[in-house]
């Protein structure tokens, strides 16, 4: 079992950054894929960045190639999102997520590859 807590998220002008954070519990994090997703209203959860377990392998919607970037810290059971550049059209819900396979190579880029979800933070971006 996985439990992820989502930090970071907040209200920043076009071109800002943010750094949000994914605490996760379980002696299995270290082992797993991670993935970041977003939601904004009226949309369908997307994907945005995936890791694998030892985040030597990384994943990227195109809209945030370039700009995102995710990492892991193991030893702090904690995953990362580097968002630079931003723009209003990242604004959503950004949730962390945690697939339940251990040592996968290539992590996932579907919401349905994920089996444990944080709450998730809101990140809002003013134009």
């Amino acid at each position: 079992q996985v439990q992820l807590v989502e930090s970071g998220g907040g209200l920043v002008q076009a071109g800002g950054s943010l750094r949000l954070s994914c605490a996760g519990s379980g002696r299995t994090f270290s082992m797993c894929a991670m993935g970041w997703f977003r939601q904004a209203p009226g949309k369908e959860r997307e994907f945005v960045a995936a890791i694998s377990w030892s985040g030597g392998s990384t994943r990227y919607a195109g809209s945030v190639k370039g700009r995102f970037t995710i990492s892991r810290n193991n030893a702090k059971n904690t995953v990362y999102l580097q968002m630079n550049s931003l723009k209003p059209e990242d604004t959503a819900v950004y949730y962390c997520a945690a697939e339940d396979r251990a040592w996968t190579v290539v992590a996932g880029i579907r919401p349905d590859d994920y089996d444990y979800w944080g709450q998730g933070t809101q990140v809002t971006i003013s134009s």
